[in-house]
Order: structure tokens, then C-alpha cells, then sequence
């Protein structure tokens, strides 16, 4: 712990949320999740006796769907993926079979596809950082882009060398109705750990989704490969976990 007692009305770091992929988790996203449409699809066509290469295109607009920045709806991510999906090829991912065909992709083949292209290795540094954060009386929670489901963010954990038992709380897909940058996914995530968003700090590798618009209270330490004006720290992933204490110190000190 700080040791610290605050002033009045100050605002103080409560928790720290990390990005996972290219944060946590160096891969080719694009590879993981052309390997994981690819899988799913096959299966999927197998049980709809469709062609696997015909869900392709359902497979990505759902992803579009529920990344888009301009949606009205209060459906959750999966709500809405599952409704894409079902308009564009008429395959029911909420009926319980095919749930559960797909969970079982999900929790039995998902966490093999970290080899060849995909590379799938930890990021230097960020069992250490993890570990900071908890050493530091601090909440630590998974803010990763809320477009899959918790089996396939916990092979992805599993292949950054972190678990479950890390955070506080993870962002999936049924558990969030916006995708990053949208202020609403961060006031969602923070609402549901009980803190308000000026009381964390976000730890992320990508200057558009990691960091959102100053009035909203969030600060974030960028760890990616650029110098974005946002970022209240900018360095290595190592280097935060030895900083992060003084980081946050000093951010409670500007705040008071």
C-alpha cells in the first residue's frame, strides 16, 4: 500500500486496467482471428450442412456490428453478434446446441491456435506489472476489447502467462454492449468495479481504442510503439512495472 492519506475530494487510483492483445500478449491478432473463423466456420458448417467459406462474410459482419461507434441499441456484444450473424446465414449461435458446439470450439481447440503465424507469447514485463498493481493495494482488472466470448480471453490469458485469478474483473463480449474506444464500454466496465473512471488508469498499446477523450476522466500509460499526446506515461512494459507505484502516486498528487 501507499501509506498515503488523500486530501479531501481528491481523486485517488483505485484500479488498473490492462489491454491484453499487443499489451499483455504479443500475437497477430489478424492471424488469431482469421484461424478462429476459419475453425468455427468449419464446424458450424458441418452441423448447417453449409459451405464453411459461405460464414465467412456472417462471421465478419457481426464483428463490424458490434464495433461500430455509431449503435443506438442496448443489446449486449454477443446479443448483437449472435443477431448479425442469424440475418446473415440463418445459423442461431443462442440456440443450445449450437451454443454449446461452439463453447466447446472454444474451450477445446481455441487455446492450440497460439503457434506458427498467430506467435503467441507473453509480453515482457506484464506478469510483473500485474503483480505491481496487486502489491500496490490496487484493483486489477482486464479491460481487453469485448469481442469474444471468457473461453477464448482466457486461452489468450493463458498464453500471456495470466488467469481469472489476476483481475478483478474481465471484459468479454456478454458482458459489455460497446466496443473500445466508445466512453460508454470504459463507464460500463468501471461501473461494474464499483469505481468511477477518473479513479483508474488504463495500461494499453493502442493510441486510438486505449486512449478515449480527456473529459471523461480516464488516464492512460501507453505501452505501445508511438508518442500519443494523451498518454500521462509513454515506455516499455518492464518499465511500468517498476514505475507504476510512483505513476500512480503521482497521479493522486496532480489530483489533489
Amino acid at each position: 500500500m501507499r501509506g498515503r492519506s488523500p486530501a479531501k475530494g481528491a481523486v485517488v487510483i483505485k484500479a488498473v486496467l490492462f489491454d491484453l492483445d499487443d499489451t499483455l500478449l504479443r500475437l497477430n491478432l489478424t492471424a488469431f482471428i482469421a484461424r478462429y473463423v476459419a475453425g468455427a466456420a468449419r464446424l458450424l458448417g458441418e452441423a448447417a450442412r453449409m459451405s464453411p467459406a459461405a460464414l465467412a462474410v456472417p462471421f465478419m459482419r457481426s464483428f463490424l456490428a458490434i464495433d461500430a461507434q455509431d449503435r443506438s441499441d442496448s443489446l449486449t456484444n454477443e446479443q448483437l453478434f449472435n443477431q448479425t450473424f442469424f440475418s446473415a446465414c440463418g445459423i442461431p449461435l443462442d440456440d443450445p446446441v449450437i451454443h454449446d458446439l461452439v463453447d466447446c470450439y472454444e474451450r477445446e481447440v481455441v487455446p492450440g491456435l497460439s503457434g506458427g503465424i498467430v506467435d503467441a507469447r507473453p509480453v515482457e514485463g506484464a506478469r510483473e506489472a500485474i503483480e505491481a498493481v496487486h502489491a500496490a493495494g490496487l484493483t486489477c482488472a482486464l479491460a481487453t476489447n469485448p469481442t469474444f466470448s471468457l473461453a477464448c480471453d482466457r486461452a489468450r490469458m493463458a498464453w500471456a502467462g495470466v488467469g481469472t485469478d489476476d483481475f478483478a474483473l474481465v471484459s468479454t463480449y456478454s458482458n459489455s454492449t460497446r466496443c473500445k474506444p466508445s466512453v460508454r464500454y470504459y463507464q460500463e466496465f468501471a461501473n461494474q468495479l464499483g469505481v468511477r473512471l477518473e479513479e483508474c488508469l488504463m495500461v494499453g498499446n493502442d493510441a486510438r481504442r486505449d486512449i478515449v477523450r480527456p473529459d471523461c476522466g480516464l488516464r492512460t500509460a501507453y505501452v505501445g510503439h508511438g508518442r500519443p499526446r494523451g498518454a500521462v506515461w509513454r515506455g516499455p512494459m518492464s518499465d511500468l512495472a517498476r514505475e507504476l507505484p510512483q505513476i500512480a502516486a503521482r497521479l493522486d498528487e496532480a489530483d489533489a
